[in-house]
C-alpha cells in the first residue's frame, strides 16, 4: 500500500511540473527558434523598444500571448506576422516550457507605485 501510494504521489508531482513547463525544454525551443534575434541575447533587451522583454514575464501572461498569436487574426487571437509564423508549428506544451524558460530568467521589469 506504501509503494502504490508513493507511485501516485511521484507521478502527480510529475504531472504539476510538466503542467507548468519544463525550463530546459523551454531554453532548447529558444534557441531553435531564435528568439533572441528579435528579444535580445539576454530577453530583456529586445531590438526595437516595441518588442517586448521576456526574461522574468510572467508565466502566465507569455503562454496567453503565446496562444493568442498562435490563433492569428481570428477571434481572440493576435495579428503580428513574424511571431505568427514563429509560434504556428509551437504545441500547447512547447508554449508553457517556453513561459516557464522566459519566467526563470533575471528580471529587468520596472513597477511602478
Amino acid at each position: 500500500m506504501k509503494r502504490l501510494l508513493a507511485a501516485l504521489l511521484c507521478s502527480l508531482i510529475s504531472c504539476a511540473a510538466l503542467a507548468a513547463g519544463n525550463i530546459n525544454t523551454g531554453k532548447a525551443l529558444a534557441e531553435k527558434y531564435s528568439c533572441a534575434t528579435c528579444h535580445g541575447k539576454d530577453y530583456a533587451s529586445p531590438i526595437d523598444p516595441s518588442y517586448p522583454k521576456l526574461a522574468g514575464q510572467h508565466r502566465d501572461y507569455l503562454e496567453h500571448a503565446l496562444t493568442t498569436y498562435k490563433r492569428g487574426d481570428g477571434p481572440n487571437g493576435r495579428n503580428n506576422a513574424i511571431m505568427t509564423g514563429q509560434v504556428k508549428p509551437l504545441s500547447s506544451q512547447d508554449i508553457k516550457d517556453l513561459a516557464a524558460y522566459f519566467n526563470s530568467l533575471p528580471k529587468s521589469l520596472v513597477l511602478r507605485r
